[in-house]
Parts: structure tokens; C-alpha cells; sequence
């Protein structure tokens, strides 16, 4: 067999590895109860509930930092990220985290925050703007 043969099937082979471990983070959004009752990685879309308590002291523990959010479907869970609290992290619209449930905790291994657009206000007096 020839040594491109070889090489072209070395590169099929790490092609077809790639696209399996990129399939296993292209999942859908999924909710609490789905987490709860499948016990696998998910991601769950959220916002933050800002009128429940944020537990995060890096004096005490650099790596622990635990909020609520309220899934789509309405549900509300406790995330625990072992991390550090993102930056501006209470102007953020909506929270990506994926990870799975642990007990009655949501145990995230990533955040993913979409934050206000700089460009909201102006947007907002551009259109009042036509309408007067």
C-alpha cells in the first residue's frame, strides 16, 4: 500500500474523530426537568433571578460561585459554577450554562452570558426619533 494511501485514511480517520466531538457540543437547549430526568450534559437557556441571592467570596473560596436561574419553561435551580463570577455578570439577559444536575443543584462546567448591546439606547432613540 502506498505511504499517500496511509496518510489519506490517517486524515479521514482524525476528520470523522473531529466532527464526533464536535457533534457532542452542537445539542439543542434543554430545560431542568429534561436534566433532572436524564442525568447527561445539557445546555439550559435562562435568565438570571435577580431577586435571589448570589453566593460568591473569593476570600473564603475563589472557585465557588453559585446564583438561580428560571429556565423557559419557568423552572428555578440553584448553578453552581466552580469558577470565578464572570464580569458583569448581573447585566447579562440571558445565561447559557451546561452542565447536569447534582442533588437539587445544577452543577455547571460553562457560562455563557449575552449582555446588552452598547448600541440598545441609541437604537431605541433612533426609533422614537421617526415616530415624532
Amino acid at each position: 500500500m502506498k505511504k499517500i494511501y496511509i496518510v489519506a485514511l490517517a486524515m479521514i480517520g482524525l476528520a470523522v474523530g473531529m466532527l464526533m466531538n464536535a457533534a457532542d457540543d452542537m445539542s439543542t437547549y434543554s430545560s431542568f426537568q429534561v436534566a433532572e430526568d436524564t442525568g447527561n450534559k445539557v445546555k439550559i437557556a435562562g435568565q438570571l433571578s435577580k431577586d435571589k441571592e448570589m453566593q460568591y467570596d473569593p476570600k473564603v473560596d475563589p472557585n465557588y460561585f453559585s446564583f438561580y436561574i428560571k429556565d423557559t419553561e419557568g423552572a428555578e435551580r440553584k448553578v453552581v459554577l466552580h469558577g470565578a463570577k464572570p464580569q458583569d455578570f448581573e447585566m447579562s439577559e440571558q445565561i447559557v450554562v451546561t452542565g447536569r444536575m447534582m442533588g437539587d443543584e445544577f452543577v455547571a462546567s460553562d457560562i455563557l452570558m449575552k449582555c446588552p448591546s452598547k448600541y440598545k439606547d441609541e437604537e431605541v432613540y433612533i426609533k422614537s426619533a421617526k415616530k415624532g
